[in-house]
């Protein structure tokens, strides 16, 4: 009994993501875009102990500061990247991806404007989607966030990461896009860089910040579309003209 209700639990899941798949294609397909859904996953970076059992749950909320910087002993190496383990890894910039893909699972999608399709918005704080994003020869880190910065009152956070340095970020901009229901919510900006500090963005909220009750507009079933576009800077393109 144990091991039939393991496979048909299994078999549900595997039936949710594809009608997931086929709902997404219905709407976006008319628009050409790649779609990729993205399933929520716990970060284990913020998962309480019993230290913190004590705490408010806005206490438990608050971010933690970034020391990525201050462990690395060698200039030319970089910590993981990754915002959902406190993963001890270190390694060169180039290797970055493959880390992510190998080692923590992270898939990546191509094209220069992808829908990312983040399932199950209802789930508890803190959840994270993470997605890499590869175009125009680069590689991108897209991290959208459900997280409580006051107690009781989830928001979600989504920002773009490049994985390269703060001049290459410079270089491009990235465009997320929400569209349902005839409202459209649009957020542009310069990419970060991966050797900056995923969470001291969300914190300083340098990027989309939804609440609960705005991402529910533009929700369907507990699903919520991202559109992504990434472009090269039109201040670079003058300076390589001139």
């Amino acid at each position: 009994m144990l091991f039939f209700t393991q496979c048909f639990g299994a078999v549900l899941d595997l039936i949710h993501l594809r009608f997931q798949h086929y709902k997404a294609k219905r709407v976006f397909s008319a628009a050409g875009q790649l779609v990729c859904v993205v399933n929520p996953t716990h970060s284990l970076k913020y998962a309480p102990t019993r230290h913190a059992a004590g705490q408010t749950s806005a206490e438990q909320g608050v971010l933690p500061p970034c020391h990525h910087h201050e462990a690395v002993h060698d200039p030319q190496l970089v910590p993981c990247t990754c915002p959902l383990f406190s993963c001890p890894w270190e390694g060169h910039l180039e290797v970055v991806v493959s880390h992510l893909r190998q080692t923590h699972r992270i898939n990546i999608l191509q094209g220069a404007e992808i829908v990312f399709l983040a399932t199950d918005m209802h789930l508890p704080a803190p959840t994270d989607w993470i997605i890499m994003h590869s175009c125009l020869g680069h590689q991108f880190l897209l991290v959208l966030r459900k997280q409580e910065k006051y107690e009781g009152h989830p928001q979600f956070f989504a920002t773009m990461m490049l994985i390269g340095t703060p001049t290459q970020a410079d270089n491009f901009t990235y465009r997320l896009e929400l569209n349902r229901n005839q409202r459209r919510l649009k957020w542009e900006a310069t990419p970060r860089s991966v050797l900056e500090c995923v969470d001291s963005v969300i914190s300083d909220g340098d990027c989309l910040v939804l609440n609960t009750s705005l991402a529910q507009l533009f929700s369907d079933n507990g699903s919520l579309a991202i559109g992504i576009a990434i472009t090269t800077s039109k201040v670079h393109k003058a300076e390589d003209e001139m």
